[in-house]
């Protein structure tokens, strides 16, 4: 995958990451809001975090292997 097909993707799970934020922010703005629900967020917001920095860590490696070369 190249850096700039690793940063796209890492914009991608970025706004995703920020849409379940906003849906937790609306979660906790309502009376008697889902604890269930809460927790279902928290952990895919977990997973997105974890994501984009694979991905952010990708787009490193293949800018390094790109400067290397000659």
């Amino acid at each position: 995958m190249s850096t700039e097909e690793s940063l796209s993707r890492a914009e991608e799970l970025l706004a995703r990451l920020e849409a379940a934020r906003g849906e937790l922010d609306r979660l906790a703005e309502t009376e008697g809001g889902s604890p269930d629900r809460a927790l279902e967020i928290l952990g895919e917001l977990s997973e997105l975090a974890k994501s984009v920095e694979e991905e952010l860590e990708r787009a490193k490696r293949s800018a390094e292997a790109d400067a290397e070369k000659p």
